[in-house]
C-alpha cells in the first residue's frame, strides 16, 4: 500500500513476517510493543528481537485499560524484556538498557519529538522521576539499569516532574484531588453498570 514511513506507529505487530520486518526497517516506521495486552488477549508475540536486530525503532506501550488493567510502564519494561528472551530463545536478547530505551527515547522517536522528550538533555523538557532505591525490592543493588527494569515497581516512584512542573512530591499528587477522582470513578462505574443491566 505504500503507507509505511517515519510517521507511522504500528501497534502490537504480533504476526509480522521477515519480509514485513525488512520493510519496516527500510521505511523508518516504528513499532509500539504492548506485551501485557498481547498476553492477556492471546494475540501472539511481537518479534522484538528480530525488529531491533533489523534496526526498527521499537517503543513500548500499554494499550488501553480494557486489555492491560495496570497501565504500568515498569511492568511493561520487565515483561517486554523477559518475553523477548523467551520468543527469541536467547537470554541475551533485549537487555535492560534496550527495554529502558523502548520506554523512553524510542517512544519519543516514534512520536517524532525526540528533540523535545525521551532523555534528560539540555534544551529538552524536564520530564523526570525519582525512584526510591532503598525499598526492600531494590536492595542490594548490583546494577542500576537491571534493577530499574527487573526489580523496580511503580510504588517506588516518589516524585514526578513533567516539563519541569512537579506533579508528585513524596508520593503525594500535587495537582489532582485523589478523593474527588475516586468518587467520580465510582459514580461513573455505577452508571455503566446501569447501562449494561438495561441491555
Amino acid at each position: 500500500l505504500g503507507i509505511l514511513d517515519e510517521s507511522v506507529m504500528a501497534v502490537h505487530m504480533t504476526q509480522l513476517t521477515d519480509e514485513e520486518i525488512e520493510k519496516f526497517a527500510k521505511t523508518g516506521a516504528s513499532v509500539v510493543h504492548c506485551p501485557a495486552s498481547n498476553l492477556k488477549l492471546a494475540s501472539g508475540f511481537c518479534p522484538v528481537g528480530k525488529l531491533t536486530k533489523a534496526g526498527v525503532n521499537v517503543a513500548l506501550g500499554t494499550d488501553g485499560a480494557a486489555s492491560n488493567n495496570s497501565l504500568d510502564m515498569f511492568s511493561e519494561m520487565r515483561l517486554a524484556s523477559l518475553l523477548a528472551k523467551g520468543v527469541a530463545s536467547d537470554a541475551e536478547c533485549m537487555p535492560a538498557l534496550d527495554s529502558l530505551r523502548m520506554a523512553t527515547i524510542n517512544g519519543a522517536k516514534a512520536l517524532g519529538i525526540a528533540d523535545k522528550i525521551g532523555s534528560l538533555e539540555v534544551g529538552k523538557f524536564a520530564d523526570m522521576i525519582i525512584v526510591d532505591t532503598t525499598s526492600v525490592n531494590m536492595i542490594p543493588m548490583y546494577d542500576v539499569l537491571s534493577h530499574l527494569v527487573y526489580c523496580n515497581e511503580r510504588s517506588n516512584v516518589t516524585d514526578v516532574w513533567v516539563q519541569g512542573n512537579q506533579l508528585m512530591e513524596k508520593r503525594r499528587l500535587c495537582t489532582i484531588d485523589v478523593a474527588k477522582v475516586k468518587k467520580q470513578c465510582q459514580k461513573n462505574f455505577e452508571k455503566l453498570k446501569q447501562v449494561i443491566a438495561a441491555k
